[in-house]
């Protein structure tokens, strides 16, 4: 087959962020930093324009992609893209410009050391996210996986003391481990099937492993996926991960490691296995219900939570259950609403932390119970802050809206009454522990010196946040508005059930 320059865009795009990394890691402290981050826009905006223009392709079902080497005898190291991968690439490219953007008014607003490491080892997190993206087979998707783990672990452990080593060895314990579970079952699931690539609806037959090793080997590759996307009881590296600063926690909770964690979880689950050999070993019931009890259970706990770093960390246990759970309803509504919540959750989710994010360079305050009146000195800020809260809580016209109402669909479609009311209930939870944060902010009969005067973050932090805030209300107005997502979401959801649009 000959293939055109086209054809390599996958592997272009997973090039961009690794060449800029490199840069900005071997140049380190020789160049300004206006250069650093110059490098770091000079890979997002290509590598962002690249991936949209794989969109066109995508809805027609053409193939984009090709094999890089051959590892061992019909084993390739291969790159394709399909409906899935595109909405997960589009949010990370989008997110990584915008993040970018904040980590400029962040890092130097908050005096910051270690930025050449920082912009470096987040630059390589985009090359093993792009690559989970447009991996086509098992190998190719474990490979970037692991990269993802190790490339994260500077970023955790940034402030080089006692609390964040002791983060990051936690992080790198649940992570890794996890992953090598995950290549055991790669290769016990290989021995029986013969097979790693990525297959609309799965290629594993119910006959093709004996029943107690298909939910052993079940087991074993949707662990890693659980651990990254912070299913209890594996969550605890997660709120454990907030001693970083705000942008790599706005990495971990909306660009990266955790949807790479749901990500890997569709794609074992809908991709390998499919909803048949998922239902007949009954790892999709067991995923449901640890979903369903992290969903509560999370909630619950951020409730209590005053730090609001911590309150939001146990927001995303909970909303990242979410995809979890529509994904094991084995349903096309489901599977819709679960890959649609990548796109909700990433923009609901990096509003919020953004918003803490600038509270805390703005007046140094991580407590709730400190931001008594805050609103009036943060009016902005505070009111993107409300806009995301009900986004998060499934109000109509917000983008989670959207994404909740699909899988509570898929769940009403297959007769699952307990699923649809855990999802109501969670979004009264949410309510429970966001709404006091706004009402706290904009409380007017309590007069508070310290919040005098109007005074917000600087705008490469304000900018930023102030666009992702109203990305959460247009998706949720205009579910495609002209990318897509929502049909590239739908499509990949009809495809696994072997339907068409």
């Amino acid at each position: 087959m000959i293939l055109t320059a086209l054809d390599y865009r996958p592997g272009i795009i997973v090039l961009l962020p690794l060449i800029a990394s490199c840069l900005i890691y071997v140049l380190g402290e020789h160049i300004l930093p206006n250069y650093r981050e110059a490098i770091t826009f000079a890979a997002a905006f290509p590598m962002a324009a690249l991936v949209y223009s794989m969109i066109p392709a995508a809805l027609a079902g053409k193939e984009i992609g090709f094999t890089l080497l051959e590892i061992v005898k019909g084993v390739p190291l291969q790159f394709s893209v399909d409906a899935a991968g595109m909405i997960f690439a589009c949010v990370a490219s989008t997110l990584w410009i915008v993040t970018s953007c904040y980590s400029i008014g962040y890092m130097r607003g908050h005096g910051e050391k270690n930025q050449t490491g920082y912009y470096s080892a987040f630059a390589m997190c985009l090359t093993a996210t792009m690559g989970l993206c447009f991996s086509a087979n098992l190998l190719t998707f474990f490979i970037f996986f692991e990269v993802l783990t190790v490339a994260t672990y500077p970023l955790v452990v940034h402030y080089r003391d006692e609390e964040g080593t002791r983060s990051g060895r936690k992080y790198l314990a649940y992570t890794l481990i996890s992953g090598q579970l995950f290549f055991a079952g790669i290769v016990i699931l290989y021995s029986f099937t013969g097979r790693m690539d990525f297959v609309p609806g799965g290629f594993v037959n119910t006959g093709d492993i004996p029943m107690p090793w298909m939910l052993a080997v079940f087991i074993l590759m949707i662990g890693a996926g659980i651990v990254k996307a912070g299913v209890m009881p594996l969550h605890s590296w997660l709120p454990a991960a907030m001693v970083a600063p705000t942008p790599v926690s706005a990495l971990l909770h909306a660009v990266a490691v955790v949807k790479a964690g749901a990500f890997c979880t569709l794609r074992v689950v809908l991709y390998v296995f499919g909803p048949e050999a998922a239902r007949f070993c009954h790892g999709s019931e067991i995923l449901a219900w640890m979903a369903v009890a992290t969903i509560l259970i999370s909630s619950l706990i951020a409730i209590r939570k005053d730090n609001l770093k911590a309150r939001l960390a146990f927001s995303t246990v909970g909303q990242l259950s979410y995809i979890i759970l529509g994904i094991a309803i084995l349903s096309p509504f489901a599977a819709t609403g679960a890959l649609y919540h990548i796109v909700a959750h990433a923009f609901m989710k990096i509003t919020l932390f953004m918003c803490a994010g600038a509270i805390f360079v703005t007046t140094h305050r991580k407590n709730i119970s400190e931001m008594i009146g805050i609103g009036r000195q943060m009016p902005v800020t505070m009111t993107c802050f409300t806009l995301a809260s009900l986004a998060v809580a499934g109000f109509p016209f917000f983008v989670g809206f959207t994404s909740k109402a699909n899988i509570i669909m898929g769940a009403i479609s297959m007769g699952e009454p307990f699923f649809v009311a855990t999802l109501i209930v969670s979004a009264l939870l949410a309510l429970t522990y966001l709404m006091p944060v706004v009402l706290l902010a904009f409380k007017r009969d309590f007069y508070n010196s310290q919040f005098p005067e109007k005074k917000e973050a600087n705008l490469p932090m304000l900018i930023p946040i102030m666009i992702t805030a109203a990305c959460s209300l247009i998706l949720g107005v205009m579910p495609n508005f002209g990318l897509h997502l929502y049909d590239l979401a739908a499509m990949a959801g009809n495809a696994i059930f072997g339907l068409s649009l």
